[in-house]
């Protein structure tokens, strides 16, 4: 069967793009009656941002803490607010700013909006049955791909599982890509969520599940983080743009991964890590899985002075070793992706425990 693939409408890029979102939001404003709902990352609430946003009297303002990653839970709870402004209307737009937890919450609600139920209800594939309303992402991170991916991430803690809300109706219908809203990213948290890209695309490129587009766009974002990441700044103005894209690209060819992800799931449901970093721990310990992508992350961490704190797992318990496996190992599609269907005899719980007890 060939799936019939589905991408972001319409996107924007530039330096200083940011000011004519009012432009394109008043679009929306012509024709839909309802409000704007704006997403932004809490470390906003400054007011930084929000002074720049075309914010009327009439929107309402969410600030989406990203302390910790979105839950079944926290989307719910936000999905309630937005459901007690808006007063049974639909909004005319929702608008996310920041990184792939801000965004993905936008899109979780969005889906919320218009399908009866929570959020673990629509955790898996194609479960969304109705289209959500109008969206428009902002990002203020490069990396996750979030802005154009088909999914919304979140970890669903009464089941110990992190998955996303997978279908077409999750993706933004716009998006602003403004690179100097990365400018005053730590850089640190730049190059762990910056380099969520390289690690998607070649899990992609590395499995079963491909097709030649997915290819073209993961090999095209994989050399733009190349270029980033082994240069001498990873923060100079051209490759901040740089990233910006290599993020848009990568999104879109986010299929199925591999490795990779399903021990950072693990990472994100037990420890509580954020998904950048827990990539970082992930492929660090598997240099016999991916070793070529091994070497060059190591690269690229000495390249821009990143040190990866070890020791993560110091002091684990059994049953917190076994909560790691098993949030882990449950994610077949990719692991079977990069392993093929016998993966469980590669990634026995001994195997994988050994891991978790190297980062």
């Amino acid at each position: 069967m060939y799936r019939n693939a589905k991408n972001v409408g319409y996107y924007m890029i530039g330096k200083g793009s940011l000011a004519q979102l009012g432009d394109l939001l008043a679009a929306r404003r012509a024709t839909e009656k309802g409000p704007a709902i704006f997403f932004l990352d809490h470390v906003f609430k400054d007011g930084s941002l929000a002074a720049r946003l075309p914010v009327e009297d009439r929107d309402y303002v969410v600030y989406v803490d990203t302390t910790e990653e979105p839950t079944t839970v926290s989307v719910d709870g936000y999905c309630a607010q937005v459901k007690e402004f808006l007063a049974g209307a639909l909004p005319c737009a929702l608008l996310a700013f920041g990184g792939g937890s801000t965004l993905d919450t936008c899109k979780c609600v969005a889906n919320l909006l218009t399908n009866p139920g929570r959020a673990e209800d629509y955790q898996g594939w194609e479960l969304v049955q109705h289209p959500a309303p109008y969206k428009i992402a902002v990002p203020t991170l490069s990396g996750t791909g979030s802005e154009t991916s088909r999914t919304g991430i979140v970890c669903n803690e009464a089941k110990n599982l992190k998955l996303g809300m997978n279908s077409d109706f999750t993706m933004f219908d716009q998006v602003l890509l403004d690179p100097e809203l990365t400018a005053s990213v730590p850089r640190q948290q730049y190059f762990y969520t910056g380099i969520d890209t390289y690690m998607h695309c070649f899990e992609s490129i590395t499995g079963s599940y491909r097709n030649v587009v997915v290819d073209a766009l993961a090999h095209k974002a994989i050399d733009l983080c190349k270029e980033v990441f082994l240069s001498a700044d990873m923060m100079a103005d051209e490759n901040r743009e740089k990233l910006m894209i290599a993020s848009f690209l990568g999104g879109m060819a986010a299929g199925f991964v591999g490795v990779v992800h399903p021990l950072s799931a693990g990472l994100s449901m037990v420890l509580h890590m954020h998904h950048g970093v827990a990539n970082c721990h992930a492929l660090s310990v598997l240099e016999d899985i991916y070793p070529e992508q091994h070497a060059e992350f190591l690269t690229m961490m000495d390249r821009q002075g990143i040190v990866l704190p070890k020791g993560i797992c110091q002091g684990l318990d059994d049953a917190q070793f076994q909560a790691l496996y098993e949030a882990s190992i449950v994610h077949e599609k990719p692991l079977s992706n990069r392993l093929g269907p016998n993966f469980r005899n590669i990634l026995t719980k001994e195997n994988v425990r050994s891991r978790f007890e190297r980062m």
